[in-house]
């Protein structure tokens, strides 16, 4: 009987974290913005059915990079735990850092799994506050590690160079239009200093956590000319809407389910 390749669990591990690392790389990247009336989540994606960003609860949002029927159910899972506790307790309990603290526990328990492989995802949750100081962006890695950002954040893709790009243009008191400017530009960026890409808002996904809108609900989707419009003026503001219902947009829970075929593509 042969004896089995001894594999340090250290080795093990690092192992496991580059392999996720290398899923979600080749996952278009998804920036995440501060601006004077809220928090606005920018992503490249091409269609118009899987969405990389989607509401959680009132004032909750969740974006995502990397294998999209993984992180899909966990955000169906996030939506479950906020529906479940809001209607035991109360809407206010709530929260982004309970949300957060959820899904790293299922992230560390599926990352040590030797049954399993991790997860190829990483994620934010990101909550709105009353003011600007109150907003909360929390970044989760495939080994459940939880990281409370400020201001900028950014997953996937040249997340580094577009990151060091960000904190470098990034300031308080952006208006919508300047910070999706940012954001795009941000990602139309070459890493290794050639042209920008021209990225259109029919290659974009773009949605906002809206302090300002008078109903509960403040996550709203930011679509055809409105984000032409932004994209093209650089200056302009939110159309206004209409008083609204409390009204998921697809009808059922905070951020439905939004199905994929059998092959689950990277986001």
């Amino acid at each position: 009987m042969s004896t089995p390749f001894y594999v340090s669990p250290q080795q093990a591990m690092a192992d496991r974290a580059e392999y996720a690392r290398k899923g979600i790389a080749r996952g278009r990247s998804v920036v995440v913005l501060t601006y004077t009336d809220g928090i606005v989540f920018v992503a490249e994606n091409t269609s118009r059915a899987l969405h990389k960003v989607s509401e959680i609860y009132d004032r909750i949002a969740f974006a995502a990079v990397g294998r999209y029927n993984e992180f899909e159910n966990l955000r169906l899972g996030g939506v479950r735990y906020a529906d479940l506790r809001g209607y035991s307790y109360d809407r206010a309990d709530v929260t982004a850092r309970g949300l957060a603290n959820v899904y790293a526990q299922t992230l560390g328990t599926i990352f040590s799994s030797v049954g399993e492989k991790p997860y190829e995802v990483e994620l934010i949750v990101a909550e709105v506050g009353k003011t600007p100081d109150d907003d909360q962006i929390y970044r989760l890695t495939p080994d459940g590690s939880v990281v409370d950002e400020h201001n900028s954040v950014v997953v996937g893709g040249n997340a580094d160079s577009i990151g060091n790009y960000l904190g470098q243009r990034h300031r308080p008191g952006l208006t919508l239009a300047e910070a999706v400017k940012v954001a795009v530009d941000s990602l139309a960026r070459d890493p290794n200093g050639g042209t920008p890409r021209t990225i259109t808002h029919e290659q974009l996904e773009v949605a906002v956590l809206d302090r300002g809108r008078p109903q509960k609900r403040k996550f709203k989707r930011v679509l055809g000319a409105e984000l032409s419009r932004l994209l093209a003026d650089g200056d302009a503001p939110v159309a206004p809407e209409p008083d609204e219902p409390d009204t998921p947009e697809d009808g059922g829970a905070p951020g439905g389910d939004e199905s994929a075929g059998p092959d689950e593509p990277l986001l």
